[in-house]
């Protein structure tokens, strides 16, 4: 993949005000979890992504939404750049995570991968054991000691509120769950690997209600502890998970700001009416 890094360009987006009477929203701190900088992507000829600016907040939950084929999916994916063997990819801008650039030439893409871990839209646990499947990145990276992995993966299953449904067949294999609880199991996994941020593809469109309800229950707990973002179809999982929302078109950024006001009086009129299903 080439890549051309220019300067960056200064944000024009600010964080939207807190709702009134609500509790402040993640942790501003010094610098963003993640900051974008005018950045755009192409497959070839065909640009995806049109000069991003946006700063999403650290422990808290960030939406994105849109159309289909707006760019969701892929700016996701360019943050922990798993396009990068996609073939006439280009980029140009930058992404930070932490303050250090994902594009920086010393940035390790293992690293960087298990810094930002992803959850897809589709269930995809490994061949393996439940129990494996949760200890195998954490072995692999050496993050704990091998002693330290049982209760690693204890410690993971209880996060994604699967440990008491599975802590008695940890030796089943992963595929012989339920879709839902393999979708949980998927998130065990990334979070194994103790990432900063999490990054969630549409993580429930494939589950039943009730699967559904308690992935976006586990949504909300694990945004104390991480940063989110999660790209949705569904606008009432948006308004009902994150903190902060994206809007898409086309590959530009709409607009960007809390949750509440959004979905209450957005600022443009595109939102407006994709929020209220006038098109999308």
């Amino acid at each position: 993949m080439t890549a051309t890094l220019r300067p960056a360009v200064p944000g024009t987006l600010s964080a939207a005000p807190v709702p009134p009477a609500a509790a402040p929203l993640g942790d501003a701190g010094p610098t963003p979890a993640v900051e974008v900088r005018g950045f755009r992507f192409s497959y070839g000829t065909r640009l995806i992504l049109k000069d991003l600016d946006l700063s999403i907040r650290r422990r808290a939950v960030t939406a994105v939404i849109g159309p289909s084929g707006s760019g969701k999916s892929t700016f996701l994916r360019s943050i922990n750049r798993l396009h990068d063997l996609a073939p006439n990819a280009r980029w140009e801008g930058d992404i930070l995570v932490e303050g250090e650039s994902v594009f920086g030439p010393g940035m390790d893409l293992v690293t960087l991968r298990q810094r930002v871990g992803m959850v897809f839209q589709r269930p995809n646990p490994f061949p393996r054991s439940i129990y494996d499947n949760v200890a195998y990145g954490p072995a692999l990276n050496r993050l704990v000691p091998r002693r330290e992995l049982p209760d690693l993966v204890e410690r993971c299953l209880r996060q994604a509120a699967l440990w008491g449904e599975v802590k008695d067949r940890l030796d089943s294999p992963g595929t012989s769950l339920s879709g839902g609880q393999q979708q949980r199991l998927c998130i065990a996994r990334a979070l194994g690997n103790q990432p900063q941020v999490l990054l969630m593809d549409e993580p429930a469109s494939a589950l039943d209600p009730g699967a559904t309800e308690k992935v976006e229950e586990l949504i909300f707990d694990l945004k104390r502890d991480y940063t989110i973002v999660i790209v949705t179809h569904n606008m009432q999982q948006a308004a009902r998970v994150s903190d902060f929302t994206a809007f898409f078109e086309a590959g530009a950024l709409v607009e960007f700001g809390g949750t509440h006001r959004m979905f209450t009086a957005p600022a443009s009129e595109r939102t407006e009416a994709y929020i209220t299903g006038r098109f999308g």
